[in-house]
């Protein structure tokens, strides 16, 4: 027999996936809308993976499998449907992949299926999060994910290696898993992205060269490798595209976090930037351009953050961070998601006109106080000039 409590949870449940998500008009800053509400949180999660609904095995209606939050999705537009491939993690901190779709990209998410079950293709790999997807020109949908495990080597409970590992798809529901990326020069490699054209006849991945699980050690920021076969995936030599610089957002370390958007003036990337503060790492996000043909090239970087954590955003797991791994595409129109404090899923919208303006027309960061602070008084003193005119004086 049926709990009698589902009922009433699952009416609570509907309530909350088909509660109309609205701009928050309190923001504005002329590039993206924000909105009021998350569009996934441990809410949206089917209670079919949460709980026993038997009332004879469950009499108190307790969740048997519990979930602490969903965020760090990829994202795809799929035969008409918004979807996103949510980072789940559950109660007992192992994370694991569940697709959830929408049909406007901003409410009604609803999860489908089962969750993702991949193939066990190492018995030391611990755990799997932050997907990535690419719709290669190759007509596969690529998965590029994070793959964890213990450090064998190390004494210390927390020391781990990740690697780059990878699905395809042609369908979102049945999955191939190909091995993990094999990258010669780097130890470790974390929130890798798999560019969605060949370049020179080759696979190219965006990559986050690693000597270390937490820190960047050596590795200069965010890489970019060719390799000649996926299902066998070797990276020899990576370049540098995005760097790390000093008293930036990207001091810590940085990393790709969308797949790159094609515009007739380069690649538009979203990335992530982290720094320290007295209360740890801060994560924001940044934008830049890379060359058409030669995309590990930057053309345009715009100084500062594009997006950073804002109010409800700000509370979480891991506090004061916002990240994103996907965005979707449609005609100009841009709907970029990303998570909150590594607790829920949000969403922003903008266009691609609007990013591209941003990359182009915002001041490069000078990397000095005095010299941002003349780039601003010059930016002052035009407009005091401008109303000036429109007062006639």
């Amino acid at each position: 027999m049926i709990h009698e409590l589902y009922y009433r949870e699952k009416e609570k449940q509907e309530q909350l996936i088909t509660r109309k998500n609205e701009k928050d008009e309190s923001f504005y800053n002329g590039l993206f809308d924000r909105y009021k509400h998350s569009v996934l949180n441990r809410e949206h999660i089917p209670l079919t993976w949460r709980y026993d609904l038997d009332k004879e095995s469950n009499p108190y209606f307790m969740e048997r499998q519990g979930i602490n939050a969903v965020m760090n999705s990829g994202a795809i537009y799929h035969d008409g449907w918004f979807y996103l491939m949510a980072r789940i993690e559950g109660a007992d901190r192992k994370s694991f992949f569940g697709l959830a779709r929408s049909e406007n990209g901003i409410d009604n998410f609803r999860f489908v299926g089962e969750p993702v079950l991949l193939d066990d293709i190492d018995e030391l790999e611990t755990n799997v999060y932050d997907i990535r997807l690419t719709e290669h020109e190759d007509g596969w949908i690529y998965g590029v994910f994070c793959s964890e495990k213990k450090d064998i080597e190390s004494d210390d409970l927390s020391a781990a290696v990740a690697s780059a590992g990878i699905i395809r798809t042609k369908d979102l529901v049945k999955w191939e898993r190909l091995p993990n990326l094999v990258t010669l020069r780097s130890p470790q490699q974390r929130n890798v992205v798999l560019h969605p054209k060949f370049v020179d006849g080759k696979y190219a991945f965006y990559t986050r060269p690693m000597d270390d699980f937490i820190d960047t050690g050596s590795g200069g920021g965010i890489g970019f490798g060719l390799c000649e076969d996926i299902t066998h995936a070797v990276i020899d030599e990576e370049k540098l595209t995005s760097i790390r610089r000093y008293h930036t957002i990207t001091e810590a370390k940085n990393g790709e976090g969308a797949v790159p958007i094609e515009t007739d003036r380069g690649w538009l990337h979203i990335a992530h930037g982290v720094r320290n503060t007295a209360a740890g790492l801060r994560y924001v996000l940044y934008a830049y351009v890379t060359d058409l043909e030669k995309p590990w090239i930057v053309t345009a970087e715009p100084g500062g953050l594009l997006l950073g954590p804002r109010e409800n955003e700000r509370v979480g797991d891991v506090s004061n961070v916002v990240f994103s791994n996907g965005c979707i595409v449609r005609g100009d129109d841009v709907w970029l998601y990303y998570a909150g404090s590594d607790t829920r899923m949000y969403v922003a919208t903008t266009t691609v006109s609007k990013l591209m303006d941003y990359c182009f027309n915002t001041p490069k960061d000078p990397g000095r106080s005095v010299l941002c602070v003349q780039k601003r008084i010059e930016l002052i003193e035009k407009n005091n000039r401008l109303l000036k005119e429109c007062k006639g004086e």
